[in-house]
C-alpha cells in the first residue's frame, strides 16, 4: 500500500472545531496527518473532531487557545512540541466574519476583526517557524477570503483583515524561505447546513460556475497546498468564477 502524503507529519489548524477548519482538519488527517483541533469557545465539537481523528488511527489533541494573544498562542506551541516533538503544517484558519455600515463601524468592532482575521495568523506563524523550519519541510497555509480581493463597503474591516492577511502571506514566503512555504487560499461562498440561503442565492447568481463551494473545495485545495514544494507566496481563489465578475 503506497505510503500515505502526510504519513508521520504533524498539522495544527487553528479554529478547526466547526466549518471548514473541521473539514481542513479531516482531510489532513485522511491523507496521514496527526493533528491539533485548535479552537477557541467550541469545546465540545473540537473534542468531537479530534475522536473522530482518533477513529482513523491518527494522533489528535484539541487545545483551547485564543489564538490572538501571544501568552496563549506561546503555550499551544510548546504544548505542540511537547506532545509531538515535531510541527510540518500550520492552517491559520481561525477568524471572524460580520457585517457593519462603514459609519457605524467601531474602533472595538474595528480591532476585534483585525486581531482575529490577521494578528492571529501573524502570532501562530511567528511561534511556528522555528519547529516547521527543524521539520525541513514546513508549510503555512492562510485562509484568507474573496472579502481581501473585493471591496465589500459593509465589511471594510473584514475585507481590510483579509487583505492583510493576502500581504501577510506574500512576505512570510520571503521572509520564511527556503525552508518553509506560505500560502494563501481565498474562499469564495461555501455553503453549509443551516446557512441565510439569501448569502448562497447572491453569490450563485454572481458566480459564473452558478453554485456555490463545499467544505471539500478548500480542504482539497489546503492539502494540494501542504504537499507542493514549489509553490510560495501565492493566493489560490476558490470562488467558482465569483472574482471575476
Amino acid at each position: 500500500m503506497a505510503e500515505l502524503p502526510f504519513e508521520g507529519r504533524v498539522a495544527l489548524v487553528t479554529g478547526a472545531a466547526r466549518r471548514i477548519g473541521r473539514s481542513i482538519a479531516l482531510k489532513l488527517a485522511a491523507e496521514g496527518a496527526a493533528i491539533v483541533v485548535n479552537y477557541r469557545n467550541s469545546k465540545a465539537e473540537a473534542e468531537k473532531v479530534a475522536a473522530q481523528i482518533a477513529g482513523m488511527e491518527r494522533r489528535a489533541m484539541a487545545w483551547q487557545a485564543d489564538v490572538s494573544r501571544r501568552e496563549e498562542v506561546a503555550r499551544m506551541f510548546a504544548a505542540v512540541e511537547r506532545e509531538f516533538g515535531r510541527l510540518d503544517i500550520l492552517v491559520n484558519n481561525a477568524g471572524m466574519f460580520f457585517s457593519v455600515p462603514f459609519e457605524k463601524l467601531t474602533e472595538e468592532q474595528w480591532d476585534t476583526i483585525l486581531d482575529a482575521n490577521l494578528k492571529s495568523q501573524f502570532l501562530c506563524a511567528q511561534a511556528a517557524a522555528p519547529l516547521l523550519r527543524r521539520s525541513g519541510r514546513g508549510a503555512i497555509i492562510n485562509l484568507s477570503s474573496l472579502g481581501g480581493l473585493l471591496a465589500w463597503p459593509s465589511y471594510t474591516h473584514y475585507c481590510v483583515s483579509k487583505a492583510g492577511s493576502i500581504m501577510l502571506t506574500r512576505c512570510l514566503a520571503r521572509a520564511l524561505a527556503p525552508e518553509i512555504t506560505v500560502n494563501s487560499v481565498a474562499p469564495g461562498t461555501i455553503s453549509f447546513p443551516g446557512d441565510p440561503p439569501e448569502v448562497a442565492e447572491d453569490f450563485i447568481r454572481r458566480a459564473p460556475l452558478r453554485k456555490t463551494g463545499k467544505p471539500e473545495d478548500i480542504a482539497g485545495t489546503v492539502a494540494f497546498l501542504a504537499q507542493s514544494e514549489f509553490i510560495t507566496g501565492q493566493v489560490f481563489v476558490v470562488d467558482g468564477g465569483r472574482s471575476l465578475t
